[in-house]
């Protein structure tokens, strides 16, 4: 049976039932209340000493022109080198007979196994609430082990405990750009991977079988069952020597120590370590740098703006269980409540950005306050005042 529908039934929770989960809810709605100022507080202080690091970083640094040359009077200065890639030996997989010339190799291994999908939901009848799950079972392959002791129906859906074959990525030891090494930090941030070709491969094993770009524990590829396994290879940052495509260049920005390329501190606090694919100047790398912040900021920003609306709207839910046995009020109270948690998270959040901006660009941070006071006020001149006969 690949799908089934399951009801399932429970007498309909009591006030008290309901007003305990709401308080129980104000306790969890409070909490992420008060993370999210510590959230949007401290994004604001990140976001600032992270551009000062920035601008910092390119008023120092010294492009290199030769870099097959270690300059001995830059050492310990920030520096931008570009160049291609080199590494001091192949990266290979003996059990498969694969070897690429790169930074990174990963045997990536699939296994073809049962999914559990589900479905739910909720209503109201006779007096009743019941909960209507749809379980839908599919084989797809995945490369992690998927427990099948959690499926509803574990019967004629039972998956393999464990993978025969393990995945792994295997790192150059060394790696470098003309005479410079690269710090492992460097070596992290290289990770384009793309999937090798094994058209011209041939079969490792006599209980392998090639079938596009994979490697298949199978006895029919085109017909897997559940247990089978596909294993395919990745590689990141192709280095000199290799007989296909083109070897990686790669920009980077960090500080010169010896013949190694490691993290640079900042007046900040910061650690410059920059790595970019492709040949670009200090100033593209910096600029690059600038909008990648920005939009880590407003993404901070968004995140703590929804996690105040989420913990004032659990906070004040309280209401709408007092009311929520009348149908036309409860409606009316839930649209309410949930503008009041939107106007008062709006304010709130542009008050905590403008604190955290107060000590660095105080006209910004008045500004934000203004819109803040702005949006109450807006609010309260909606509600029709009661007049007096």
């Amino acid at each position: 049976m690949r799908d089934y529908t399951k009801v399932k039934t429970e007498p309909k929770a009591g006030f008290l039932e309901r007003l305990s989960e709401t308080a129980g809810g104000m306790g969890i709605g409070l909490i992420t209340f008060c993370l999210s100022f510590y959230l949007l507080f401290t994004n604001e202080g990140r976001a600032v000493q992270t551009s000062r690091s920035l601008d910092e970083g390119l008023s120092v640094v010294l492009s290199i022109g030769n870099i097959q040359r270690i300059d001995p009077t830059n050492e310990a200065k920030l520096i931008h080198v570009s160049g291609v890639l080199q590494t001091s030996a192949p990266l290979f997989d003996p059990n498969y007979g694969v070897s690429v010339n790169c930074v990174k190799l990963k045997r990536q291994v699939e296994m073809y196994q049962w999914i559990e999908h589900e479905e739910s939901k909720e209503y109201e009848e006779n007096g009743e609430k019941k909960t209507e799950t749809r379980y839908t079972y599919n084989t797809e392959w995945r490369s992690e082990v998927v427990s099948s002791r959690h499926f509803d129906r574990e019967i004629a859906h039972r998956n393999p405990s464990a993978m025969a074959v393990e995945s792994f990525t295997a790192v150059a030891s060394e790696v470098q750009v003309g005479s410079y090494y690269l710090s492992k930090g460097l070596v992290e941030k290289i990770d384009n991977f793309k999937q090798l070709s094994l058209t011209q491969k041939g079969n490792p094993h006599t209980d392998v079988i090639i079938e596009g770009n994979y490697f298949y524990h199978s006895a029919n590829p085109k017909n897997p069952e559940v247990g089978d396994l596909r294993i395919s290879f990745w590689y990141a940052g192709v280095s000199m020597g290799n007989s296909f495509g083109s070897v990686d260049t790669v920009s980077i920005v960090a500080r010169q120590r010896g013949v190694e390329l490691i993290p640079y501190k900042t007046k900040s606090g910061d650690q410059l370590e920059l790595l970019y694919l492709g040949s670009h100047t200090a100033e593209e790398i910096f600029n690059a740098e600038h909008q990648s912040n920005i939009m880590k900021t407003w993404m901070m920003r968004g995140a703590g703006w929804f996690m105040m609306f989420i913990g004032i709207s659990l906070m004040i839910k309280i209401f709408h269980t007092l009311v929520d046995w009348l149908p036309i009020v409860r409606d009316l109270v839930n649209l309410g409540l949930k503008l009041f948690a939107l106007c008062l998270s709006s304010s709130l959040s542009l008050l905590t950005i403008a604190a955290g901006w107060f000590f660095y660009r105080p006209l910004l941070a008045l500004l934000l306050s203004g819109v803040a006071v702005g949006i109450i006020f807006l609010a309260r001149t909606r509600v029709p005042s009661k007049k007096y006969q």
